[in-house]
């Protein structure tokens, strides 16, 4: 005999059947900026030492991509990120090249303790796919925002961190470093970064210097993964009004961090605005003040990110807006580093036009 649920429980079982609960595909669409799965299937159809794994995300990570062109390659561990880590380095070894891929927030922040000790300390070849880096994953709450990664991970001794900033960096980095000894750590935002190169540029990945993607005169802006799309766009529409002339530099490799190259660019400069999606204590900026500190140079450096706090819960684009992380908000911040505005760049009364802008249309 079945017993009949109260009404309520009734809807919420009907909701959670519903095959709209589970759609990944819908839930996913327009993420194929996440080049991950298609690009490691490629390279696994020449080296049988590369697998890859990963933990309950295979869609939206699109490593589901690398499952069906090699199943028996790849490792599903369900939600057991540092489980997933661990086994990795196992993997590793005995002679494999595992690409192992979750949030960034689930890696670099819960994994922290495997990347150290599991995979730095024996320096073994894993690869940690850290997808939805920074604030990417929005509504989705301070559990699952990744700001801090950057400045933790740096730490670790040994340790390569790469942000590209669109497709076609992902894809040179991942095809570049197969034989690059040790781990490695991908800083990857959420699929949809707005597009820097149009092909997957060449002498781009750990021992080149970071690339210049907008050449200016007056003010030099670094960037690291998402944020030099936007940084570009901002240069753009900045140049346009006849005003300030940035430089754009995508610094793609934060460890090894090529300290010379990027105080050679800021002495070139009259004042340097590191834009980042993460806290400014500890990461890009604050590798770049050390930069410009050790080389000397008499240029002051800006920082422009998250300051020192925890992220807002909501949408990703009014995130990014929220905090000046857009093209409109970048360009402000980089127009009052041009005239030499004191205090914030980008203050409390930028953030509350922001929220009633987008109070206004709901």
């Amino acid at each position: 005999m079945t017993r009949e649920l109260p009404p309520g429980l009734q809807r919420n079982r009907t909701d959670l059947r519903s095959p709209r609960s589970f759609d990944h595909v819908g839930r996913d669409a327009g993420s194929e900026g996440l080049v991950t799965g298609t690009v490691l299937a490629d390279l696994a159809d020449a080296d049988e030492r590369i697998v890859a794994a990963c933990a309950d995300l295979k869609y939206v990570t699109r490593m589901s991509l690398f499952e069906v062109r090699h199943p028996d390659r790849f490792f599903q561990f369900g939600i057991a990120e540092r489980n997933m880590l661990t086994a990795a380095a196992g993997m590793a070894s005995c002679g494999l090249i595992p690409y192992v891929a979750t949030f960034a927030c689930f890696s670099g922040i819960l994994g922290y303790e495997a990347i150290r000790t599991d995979h730095a300390y024996p320096n073994l070849p894993v690869r940690v796919i850290a997808t939805h880096a920074g604030i990417g994953m929005g509504f989705f709450g301070t559990s699952h925002h990744a700001t801090e990664d950057i400045s933790a991970l740096r730490a670790v001794a040994g340790l390569t961190i790469l942000s590209p900033p669109d497709p076609a960096g992902t894809e040179s980095l991942l095809r570049s470093t197969v034989e690059l000894p040790g781990p490695i750590y991908f800083r990857l935002g959420r699929g949809r970064d707005r597009r820097v190169y149009d092909a997957p540029p060449e002498r781009y990945g750990p021992g080149s210097p970071p690339r210049v993607v907008v050449e200016g005169s007056d003010v030099l802006v670094v960037s690291t993964g998402t944020m030099v799309g936007e940084c570009a766009e901002a240069a753009r529409r900045l140049a346009a009004e006849n005003g300030v002339s940035p430089t754009v530099l995508d610094v793609h490799t934060l460890k090894p961090f090529d300290a010379e190259a990027v105080a050679e660019h800021a002495a070139r400069h009259r004042v340097v605005v590191a834009v980042e999606e993460h806290n400014i204590e500890g990461g890009l900026g604050t590798l770049v003040c050390e930069a410009v500190a050790e080389a000397g140079a008499a240029v002051p450096v800006r920082k422009h990110g998250l300051r020192d706090e925890f992220a807002l819960i909501g949408p990703p684009t009014h995130l990014y807006s929220y905090y000046g992380l857009d093209p409109g908000g970048i360009a402000t911040v980089v127009r009052r580093a041009a005239d030499e505005s004191p205090g914030p760049l980008w203050t409390d009364d930028d953030r509350k036009q922001v929220l009633d802008a987008y109070a206004a249309r709901a």
